[in-house]
């Protein structure tokens, strides 16, 4: 599906609902947001974007605990999960969608190559928070693209679950 199509779908889906979204984006820096604020009217569903490049910024402004950057790394499934819950928790939103990873060219590790990206979605009033492990192909903007269509699937998925 063409990324603004798949963009309309996820806005009509969150009126739908009466449900508004935030994001907390490492490696699509902002571009999940940009999507979603692409459409005219995203502003009866769409909260805000934390972006949260370096460690700090995801301590601060998420509440990423130094414990989990330290034992699990930023592109962990703890990490992302820290990140969804912190950026629900310091917003208006109903909905929350993360993402970390390792957009390339350089920064990836034998255990984590170039294209490795965690995701993470929650839900108010739902304790499962769904998280997702992704090796994308490409080059950085192919990665960061692929990572955004994906969050915005994943948006889909758990207003529809």
């Amino acid at each position: 599906m063409e990324m603004s199509a798949l963009v309309k779908q996820v806005g009509s889906v969150l009126n739908q609902h009466k449900t508004m979204v935030v994001t907390a984006e490492s490696c699509t820096g902002g571009m999940i947001a940009e999507a979603l604020t692409s459409v005219a009217g995203s502003s009866s569903w769409f909260d805000r974007a934390y972006i949260t490049y370096s460690y700090e910024s995801k301590k601060e402004m998420l509440g990423v605990h130094e414990t989990t950057i330290q034992h699990h790394g930023s592109v962990s499934r703890e990490c992302v999960t820290e990140m969804v819950l912190g950026a629900l928790q310091q917003s208006h939103a109903q909905v929350s969608v993360a993402c970390s990873g390792i957009a390339g060219p350089g920064g990836g590790s034998a255990d984590k190559p170039v294209g490795t990206v965690w995701l993470a979605w929650a839900k108010q009033g739902h304790p499962d928070i769904v998280t997702k492990l992704v090796h994308f192909a490409g080059d950085r903007e192919a990665v960061r693209e692929q990572t955004t269509i994906a969050a915005l699937e994943g948006i889909l998925a758990i207003l529809k679950a």
